[in-house]
């Protein structure tokens, strides 16, 4: 495994996105552990678009205008919805009044959506990785499982570092009304400007 590829990966990992937003705010809102269960469920949110590129599927998206714009949309919506819940109070940086009122489940299927509905991670995976697979190389397909294996292990390492430098600081945060007002405005603009940006892109 090249060096160059763990550098691009790290640049792509650590970038802020909508994984690093949401890890965030759940460490904000929820605690370490909520933080951590975040990180985990982006990081599953991965496979689908690495099972799409291993079986060609992420090249129909990367070609047909339709099932791309459809994807697309699907993603924008659900931005657009987790940023209305975020500046209701509903949403990635509402705080549980009560033990379990949000289960580690719900935190993972959410995060696991946000990653799902990318269709950038699937034309990721189609141009990036086949890049440091080389032309003569014997088994392809595991070489691709090894380096998607260490993109998405990089990914949990690094949100897991997001989610808990967020949760260290919650306390200092969440004891101050004005100071959540304005962060849940940041976290809901966050999600609506990430929803724009996908909507104007290209494939």
């Amino acid at each position: 495994m090249s060096l160059e590829f763990l550098i691009t990966s790290f640049i792509v990992v650590a970038s802020p996105g909508t994984g690093v937003l949401y890890t965030l705010a759940a460490g904000l809102s929820r605690g370490s552990r909520a933080s951590v269960v975040a990180a985990f469920g982006c990081t599953l949110g991965i496979l689908p678009h690495m099972a799409a590129a291993i079986l060609g599927l992420a090249a129909l998206l990367h070609t047909s205008a339709l099932a791309f714009e459809t994807f697309k949309y699907l993603g924008v919506a659900y931005l657009l919805y987790m940023a209305w819940n975020t500046l209701k109070e509903r949403g990635a940086l509402s705080i549980d009044k009560e033990t379990g009122a949000r289960t580690s489940m719900q935190v993972t299927v959410e995060a696991v959506l946000i990653n799902i509905l990318n269709p950038k991670l699937s034309i990721f995976f189609l141009a990036f990785l086949p890049q440091f697979i080389a032309g003569d190389e014997g088994h392809p397909l595991a070489r691709m499982l090894e380096l998607s294996a260490a993109f998405m292990a990089m990914t949990f390492a690094v949100f897991v570092v997001y989610g808990l430098f967020a949760a260290s600081v919650r306390d200092r945060i969440v004891t101050r009304p004005v100071v959540m007002t304005w962060l849940r405005r940041s976290f809901a603009g966050g999600f609506a400007a990430l929803g724009a940006r996908l909507a104007f892109a290209e494939r």
